[in-house]
C-alpha cells in the first residue's frame, strides 16, 4: 500500500522517535542525542544513537539506520503498512486509504525503478566486457580501484544505440517504460528510439536508499557535452538529489561532516582517498532541497567547488540561495581550492592532507560574500565603498530567521567599521536605502494596501484550504491580514482548524466548511478567477511552490504596510529625528527582497 508523502511526513513529525525507541531500549541523554545498547546486536558498550531533532536512529554496531517507521518495522517485524497503521493509531491520525489511482501510480513508479535497476546491471556488465575496455582504462587512469568501481556501480554504455533496449526487452520491459524512465529518447522527427547514453562511462545516480533512479555519463571521445545526465522523470528530480549520498551517509554521520563537490569523479575520488563523507551536487546548481537534505545529516555541510572562475561563481550563488534558509545552528561553509584546481586533482597531486587543510580553512557565508564582493566591487573609493556596503546589507536582509539576520547585519556593520573606519549607523543605512522605496508617501501606501487586500486574502485562503499544512505554518500571518467581512468567518474557521490540528487534509477541511455553512465562501475563493492570479493556490500546485507563493503575498502586504508607516512617521515627526524610520526602511527592503512583488 502506498501512502501520500505529506501524510508520512506529518506522521513522522507527530510521533516522538524517542518515545517509540524507549519502549525497547533504555536511553540516556547526551546533549542533543540519546544513546543506549543496540537492540539489533548484543553489546556491552552503547553504540545505538537517537537524534530526535533530525528524526533518525543509527546503530554503529549493526549499521542499521532509519526513522521511526523503520525502527518499528525492524524491532517488531512489521511490514511498512503495518508500522504506519500502528504509529498513526497511537498519534490519533486517520490513515488515508489507497485509491485505485494511487495504486496505479505506485505500480508505475515501481516499474520505472525496476527498469533503471536492470539498466544499471547492464551497464556494469558492459564495463567488464571487451567493449568496455577503454572505459575501464579511463577509470583506472583516474586512480580508481576495483572496490571503488564496484561500490559506486560504475558501468559503460556501448555505442550501439539499440543495445540497451534489446537487452531490457529480453527481460520483459516495454519500450514505453524505458522511454518514461529516461533510458531511451526519441530524436526529433524519428520513429525509432535510441539510448540516452552511448559510448560513455556511466555513473548510477541513486536515491537515499541506494536505489538507482537515473544515470550520468562521461563521453569517451569528443562528444559534447562531456558530462550528461539522463532526463528528469517521475522518479528523478535533479535539484533534489545528491550524488553518492547513499554511500556517504553513514560516514558523514560518524564524522559529523559532509563535503559537497561538483562532479561524480570528484566525489568518487575523494571517497576512495579517505573522505567517504563526500557527495556531489550534479553540477554547480546547488539548491534549497539539496541543502535541506544535508541538514538532516549535519549542521554545517562544506561546499568544495572547483577553484576556477565557474566554481567561485557557483559558490557565491549557493551562498545567496542559502541565506534565506539559515537558522540557529543550521549553516554551511565554503572550502576554497587553489586557482584552477578541482578536488580530485588536489588529492591525486598533493594527497588527502592537502584537501583536509582546505576543508579546515572553509569560510563562513559572511566570509565568502565579503571576499567575493571585494573582488567584484573593489571598494577602493568612497562611491565604491557605498555600493559595497549596500550590496552586502541587502544580501543579509534576506535571512528569514530574525535572530540570525540580526547577527549577520551586526557582523557586516562591524567589518565595515574595522576595514574602512566608517561607523555605518542604522540611520545612515536608512538614508541610503530610502530613495529606493517603491512607495510614494501615505497615499500610495494606502492605495497599495487597499488594492492588494482582497486579492491577497482570496489567494491566501485558497492556498490554505487546498494545502492545509500551510495554514498551520502561516497561521500567524493569516491572522494579521486585514480581511473583508464576507471572508472573515472563513478565515477564522481556517485558523481554528489549524490551531486544533484537526485532520490536516484538504478533503476533511472542505467537508467541515460545508457542515458549518461556508460553502459559498469557499466557492468564492476556490475559483479560476483567483487561480489565474495566484497559480500557487491551485490544489495541484507543488507544496514548495505554494509555500513560496504565500511568502510573496505576505511580504508584499508587509512592504505596503511599512511604506504607509514610513510616510505617517515622516508627517508626524516634525523635528526630523525619525527614530523609527531606519528600522522601517530596512524592513521594507527585506519585504521587497522576500516577496518579489
Amino acid at each position: 500500500m502506498a501512502f501520500p508523502p505529506d501524510f508520512l511526513e506529518q506522521l513522522r513529525e507527530r510521533v516522538s522517535l524517542v518515545d517509540v525507541v524507549s519502549r525497547h531500549v533504555k536511553l540516556q541523554r547526551r546533549g542533543r542525542e540519546y544513546v543506549g545498547l543496540s537492540p539489533f546486536k548484543q553489546e556491552r558498550t552503547p553504540s545505538f544513537t537517537v537524534v530526535p531533532d533530525k528524526g533518525f536512529f543509527h546503530c554503529f554496531s549493526s549499521g542499521e539506520h532509519g526513522d521511526v517507521i523503520g525502527f518499528l518495522m525492524r524491532l517488531e517485524g512489521l511490514s511498512f503498512p503495518e508500522a504506519v497503521e500502528k504509529l498513526a493509531q497511537a498519534a490519533g491520525l486517520e490513515v488515508p486509504r489507497e485509491s485505485p489511482e494511487a495504486a496505479a501510480q505506485a505500480r508505475r513508479r515501481r516499474g520505472l525503478l525496476d527498469a533503471i535497476e536492470a539498466a544499471a546491471a547492464f551497464y556494469e556488465r558492459q564495463l567488464r566486457l571487451p567493449a568496455g575496455r577503454r572505459a575501464m582504462d579511463y577509470l583506472r587512469g583516474r586512480g580508481l580501484d576495483d572496490d571503488t568501481i564496484g561500490r559506486f556501480r560504475l558501468g559503460f554504455a556501448p555505442g550501439d544505440s539499440a543495445a540497451l533496449e534489446q537487452a531490457l526487452k529480453r527481460s520483459g520491459f516495454e519500450t514505453g517504460t524505458l522511454l518514461e524512465a529516461g533510458l531511451l529518447r526519441l530524436p526529433e522527427g524519428a520513429e525509432t528510439p535510441v539510448a540516452s547514453l552511448r559510448n560513455r562511462v556511466v555513473f548510477p545516480i541513486t536515491d537515499r536508499r541506494g536505489l538507482p533512479i537515473a544515470f550520468g555519463g562521461r563521453a569517451m571521445g569528443d562528444a559534447q557535452p562531456k558530462y550528461l545526465n539522463t532526463p528528469e522523470t517521475p522518479v528523478f528530480r535533479k535539484g533534489e538529489v545528491l550524488y553518492g549520498l547513499a554511500q556517504a551517509r553513514d560516514a558523514a554521520w560518524r564524522a559529523k561532516e559532509i563535503v559537497v563537490v561538483e562532479g561524480y569523479m570528484d566525489a568518487i575520488a575523494l571517497s576512495q582517498a579517505g573522505f567517504a563523507h563526500t557527495v556531489a551536487s550534479l553540477g554547480t546548481a546547488f539548491g534549497e532541497n539539496q541543502l535541506r537534505a544535508l541538514w538532516r545529516i549535519v549542521d554545517e555541510p562544506v561546499l568544495c567547488f572547483d577553484g576556477d572562475e565557474a566554481g567561485r561563481r557557483a559558490a557565491r550563488r549557493a551562498a545567496e540561495r542559502a541565506l534565506p534558509l539559515l537558522a540557529p545552528g543550521k549553516s554551511l561553509r565554503f572550502a576554497r581550492l587553489p586557482d584552477e584546481r578541482d578536488p580530485d586533482d588536489l588529492v591525486r597531486q598533493d594527497g588527502a592532507a592537502a584537501l583536509r587543510a582546505v576543508v579546515e580553512r572553509a569560510q563562513t557565508p559572511v566570509d565568502l560574500l565579503w571576499s567575493s564582493e571585494v573582488e567584484a566591487v573593489r571598494p577602493d573609493s568612497p562611491d565604491r565603498r557605498a555600493r559595497f556596503s549596500g550590496n552586502l546589507l541587502a544580501l543579509v536582509s534576506g535571512v528569514r530567521d530574525q535572530t540570525v539576520r540580526r547577527y549577520y547585519e551586526a557582523e557586516i556593520l562591524s567589518r565595515l567599521r574595522e576595514h574602512f573606519g566608517v561607523n555605518l549607523r542604522p540611520e545612515t543605512v536608512a538614508r541610503r536605502l530610502a530613495p529606493s522605496l517603491p512607495g510614494g508617501g501615505r497615499e500610495r501606501g494606502e492605495a497599495r494596501i487597499a488594492g492588494l487586500r482582497e486579492r491577497q486574502m482570496q489567494s491566501v485562503l485558497a492556498a490554505a484550504i487546498n494545502h492545509p499544512g500551510l495554514a498551520v505554518e502561516f497561521a500567524h500571518e493569516i491572522a494579521e491580514l486585514e480581511c473583508a467581512a464576507s471572508l472573515d468567518r472563513l478565515r477564522q474557521e481556517i485558523l481554528r482548524l489549524a490551531a486544533d490540528g484537526e485532520g490536516i487534509d484538504a478533503g476533511v477541511w472542505r467537508t467541515h466548511f460545508e457542515s458549518v455553512g461556508l460553502t459559498g465562501a469557499v466557492g468564492s475563493v476556490l475559483c479560476e478567477a483567483v487561480y489565474s492570479l495566484a497559480p500557487f493556490a491551485r490544489p495541484n500546485a507543488p507544496a514548495e511552490e505554494a509555500r513560496k507563493g504565500m511568502e510573496q503575498v505576505f511580504a508584499a502586504y508587509r512592504s505596503a504596510a511599512i511604506e504607509l508607516e514610513v510616510a505617517a512617521t515622516a508627517e508626524a515627526d516634525a523635528d526630523g529625528s525619525l527614530e523609527r524610520m531606519p528600522a522601517l526602511v530596512m524592513e521594507a527592503r527585506r519585504s521587497r527582497a522576500r516577496g518579489g512583488m
